[in-house]
Formats: C-alpha cells, sequence, structure tokens
C-alpha cells in the first residue's frame, strides 16, 4: 500500500514539522509503505514502543485505577460503620433501596454525557480533557463530604458520572491511534490491572481511614470522599503535564524523532485515528450507526455487565454478611477478589500477545468461567464456597475485558470514528450500571438475594450468545489479524518488521 502524498497545508494543520513532511514525502514518492517500514530492525521497534510504554501504561493504569476507588468507594462506605450511628445509611436516613440508586444515578449521567464528552477528545487534545476530566471529577467527589441528606447525595452523584463520562472512551481512542489492535491487549491489560489494584487499595484505604470516625467532627464516610477527592484534583495535575496527545503532535516531538513518529502512524492499519484527521467527520459517525457490528458489541457488553456491576456492588455486603471477619476488618475480605483479578489479568494480556486464540475465542472461555460462578451464588452452598465463588466471579468478569476491547478496537475507523464508537459502546454498556444494583432490592433479601444472582448468571450466558453473534459478524477480521500477528511475532525473532500486506477492514 503507498502512501498517499500531504499536502503542506493540510501538515500545517496537524501541526508538522519540516523535517517531518521531508520525511513524508520521501517516504511516498521514492518508496513504498513496505520499503520504509523495512529499514526498522525489530530492535528498533522495541525500542520506539518502549518508549511509546513509558509515557502512557503507568499513567493510564494510575488514572484508571483512581477513577474505579472513586466510584466504587459508596459501595465500599456502605458497610463503614455499618449498624453504628455514623454510618453513612443512617447519617442521611436510607433504605437499602434507597441506597442503591446511589450507584444507578452516578451511571445514568455517564450514559448521557459520554458520547458529548468523548467528541471533544480531538478538539481539545487528550491531555487538556482529561485532566479537566480528573480535575472536575476530584472537585465533586470531595464535595460528598458535605452532603446533609440522600437527595445531596444523589445530586453529587449524577455531577460525579457526569464530570467522567468519557475518560475510558476516551482513553481507548487516543491509545488506537499509538497501538496497532493486536498490541491493544497491553495497555488495556494495564488500564484493568490497576483497576482490580483499586480492590486492594480502597479497601485498605477504607479500613485505615475508618478509624478517622469522629475525627474534626467528620464521620469516616466523609473522610473518605474528602481525602481521595483531594488526591484525585492533585493528579489531574499530573495528567496535564505527562499525558501524551497524539504521534505527530507538536509535544511529541520532544520525546520522538521525526522517523519515529512517522513509524508510529505507518505501522497501524489504514483504518487507525491518525494525527492529521479532522476534528469531527460526519461520515464516520454515520458508518458506525449503520454498522451491525456495533449493536453486537454494544450488547455483549451490556448482558456482562447486568452480571458484573450486580455482584461488583453486592460484594462488600456479601463478604461482610458472610460472617468471616467484624468491623473493620471485613473491608480486608474484599482483596482476594481483587488480587485474583490482577493475577489472571496480567495473564490474560500476555496470552494474548502470543495469538494462541483469537480473540472473540479466548473471550468466550472467560465469559463461560463468569456464568460457571455465578450459578454457584444462585444456590444453598457453604459459605466458604459462597466466597470461592465470589472470588472467581469476580475474576472472570474482570479478565473479561482484555481481549473484549482489543477485540472491539480492531473495527474502528479514523478519529470521530473511534471516539464516537467507543463512547457510544461505553454509554450504552453503562445501563448495566444502572440495572445491576437495582436486582438487590430488599425484597430479594430473604435468600441471601439467590434471586438476584440468578439473573446475574441468566445476563452472562446471554452474554456468550451475544458474543456468538459478534464473532460471526467479525470472523475474517479476526482470523486476519491472528495471522498477522503471528506474522510479526515471526520477523520480530528474526530480527525485523513485518512489512506485508496488512489487515484491511
Amino acid at each position: 500500500m503507498a502512501i498517499e502524498p500531504y499536502s503542506d497545508s493540510k501538515a500545517e494543520e496537524g501541526g508538522i514539522t519540516a523535517e517531518q513532511k521531508a520525511i513524508r514525502s520521501s517516504s511516498s514518492s521514492l518508496t513504498d509503505r513496505e520499503a520504509f517500514l523495512s529499514s526498522f530492525t525489530a530492535e528498533d521497534d522495541r525500542r520506539i514502543m518502549r518508549k511509546v510504554d513509558k509515557r502512557f501504561l503507568l499513567l493510564i493504569g494510575m488514572m484508571y485505577i483512581l477513577k474505579n476507588i472513586d466510584y466504587t468507594n459508596a459501595a465500599t462506605v456502605k458497610v463503614l460503620q455499618v449498624g453504628q450511628p455514623r454510618n453513612i445509611m443512617v447519617e442521611l436516613n436510607m433504605t437499602a433501596d434507597q441506597y442503591n440508586w446511589v450507584q444507578s444515578i452516578y451511571f445514568i449521567s455517564y450514559i448521557v454525557f459520554e458520547v458529548p464528552s468523548n467528541l471533544m477528545l480531538k478538539r481539545m487534545t487528550p491531555r487538556i480533557w482529561q485532566s479537566r476530566i480528573i480535575g472536575s471529577w476530584g472537585i465533586v467527589l470531595a464535595c460528598h463530604a458535605a452532603v446533609r441528606n440522600k437527595e445531596g447525595l444523589y445530586a453529587c452523584r449524577f455531577f460525579l458520572g457526569m464530570m467522567e463520562a468519557g475518560m475510558f472512551p476516551g482513553l481507548a481512542a487516543q491509545l488506537a491511534g499509538w497501538y496497532r489492535s493486536d498490541e491493544m491487549g497491553k495497555p488495556i491489560m494495564w488500564m484493568f490491572g490497576f483497576q482490580n489494584c483499586s480492590g486492594v487499595i480502597g479497601s485498605i484505604i477504607a479500613y485505615g481511614i475508618s478509624y478517622m470516625n469522629g475525627m474534626c467532627g467528620m464521620s469516616a464516610w466523609q473522610w473518605v470522599y474528602l481525602l481521595e477527592g483531594i488526591y484525585t484534583i492533585l493528579f489531574s495535575v499530573v495528567v496535564f503535564f505527562v499525558l501524551p496527545d497524539y504521534p505527530k503532535s507538536p509535544r511529541s516531538s520532544k520525546w520522538l524523532t521525526p522517523r519515529e513518529q512517522e513509524y508510529l502512524e505507518l505501522r497501524l492499519t489504514e483504518n487507525a485515528p491518525r494525527t492529521d484527521d479532522p476534528a469531527f467527520k460526519k461520515s464516520e459517525v454515520l458508518d458506525s450507526l449503520k454498522d451491525p457490528r456495533t449493536y453486537a458489541f454494544c450488547l455483549s457488553q451490556i448482558l456482562m455487565n447486568l452480571g458484573g456491576y450486580g455482584l461488583q456492588w453486592q460484594l462488600p455486603t456479601v463478604t461482610t454478611n458472610l460472617g468471616f471477619a467484624g468491623l473493620p476488618r471485613n473491608q480486608l475480605l474484599n482483596i482476594p477478589p481483587a488480587a485474583a483479578s490482577v493475577l489472571s489479568i496480567i495473564f490474560a494480556g500476555w496470552f494474548l500477545s502470543r495469538a494462541y486464540l483469537t480473540r472473540p475465542e479466548f473471550a468466550m472461555f472467560i465469559c463461560a468461567g463468569a456464568f460457571a460462578f455465578f450459578l454457584v451464588l444462585c444456590f444453598d452452598v457453604p459459605r466458604t464456597a459462597t466466597y470461592i465463588a465470589c472470588i472467581f466471579g469476580t475474576m472472570f468478569y474482570s479478565v473479561y475485558f482484555i481481549p473484549f476491547w482489543a477485540w472491539r478496537s480492531a473495527s474502528l475507523k479514523g478519529s470521530t470514528g473511534a471516539a464516537f464508537t467507543l463512547a457510544f459502546q461505553s454509554c450504552i454498556g453503562q445501563v448495566g450500571g444502572v440495572v445491576g444494583p437495582q436486582l438487590f432490592q430488599s425484597k430479594y433479601a430473604h435468600n441471601g438475594y439467590k434471586t438476584s444472582f440468578a439473573i446475574c448468571a441468566g445476563t452472562i450466558g446471554a452474554s456468550w450468545l451475544a458474543n456468538c453473534w459478534t464473532w460471526y459478524l467479525t470472523r475474517k477480521n479476526e482470523n486476519d489479524i491472528q495471522k498477522v500477528r503471528k506474522l510479526r511475532i515471526k520477523a520480530n525473532k528474526e530480527g525485523g518488521v513485518f512489512t506485508g500486506e496488512d489487515v484491511k477492514l
């Protein structure tokens, strides 16, 4: 595939230097794409990607761990000082069913503002927009400490969802312009690995802060929100100064040579986002809405999230009610599910990189595992078996999204298409976050929420069927990706870079 020449005006709009234009000119007129890529060795490729990894992986992991701690702390603080006057439900005079709306309202606003937020990403640049997202949600999170009734808490949760909207799909859309689809398992692994570390860290934080109960006249749950909010605000400053934009953005030239910048974009498939893509392209939005794969992925995600979000929301309550530990050590029971998830996510990232299976095949094995352990929660079993099912149910649900999002990234088209499609899918998928907590109403408590878990298991089983449909729609593309990935591994072992015909959408 030959490289199309770029006009000077287009290059200037994308912030491209004269040296970069010269490289483009020579690589398009004197050689083709394959010849340019073949001038790089396997060591060159590893060196360049190490630079990219150092700029992204730890930072996006920290961004995602903060997000997960900050939105799941509603479930954590629910069992802080449970049964005591300083418990959040007692102080705000809320029933269990009313408290379930705390999480549902968060996801409602998240859904409403997800697409508009993500469409601002290209226009504002990822660095500016992501730092705005994190800083504004940190302010709202700190404000949770000041609420005095359930209406105030509901309002804070609505604004928290509004401020957080666009963070994950924004990162995923940006990463699609730096990493190939067959490499996306790596950054996704870092995001979701850190996300599940939040279960460990969040529980430890809550355990420690529980001893601050009553300090300065504030309850422990108020200290949780205030301290986590302040830290989030401070971290937004780090994101502003550290997060890169795109391979050929002016700021990237500070740590990449023009030749490296050119390489990073030319190695991507033809449908991947590019630095000089327009800020908005209506045709890419319409193409996404007409594509049946968009709705197949949405269906797979929403069904999986219905079960997974339900368990995540109820997990602190379930582990506390098992009676293995009293207050405040009950918080520590949430660590094993999170630790198991992190280890399995690391394995999934490595396994994906080897291309032993296609992404949909791997995702369906994981989905089947989640279904099996959710079924255990539907029956009367010893409390140890229930706890083991919680650990492995959480683990399989968490690891499912490593192959899933890598799979999803393969059929994105352009910057606008990637931003819109990922945000649209994410907002539809988050409907599971609205409905999941509502499955655990007090009327189902009499049998240990067996009915609720049966519904969760049913939706995960249905997700497996939806994955079959999605696999059918993407089978040719996924087989091609697996084939090219194996060829790239082979070329790398031989000390070169794969320059043959790439995957075409």
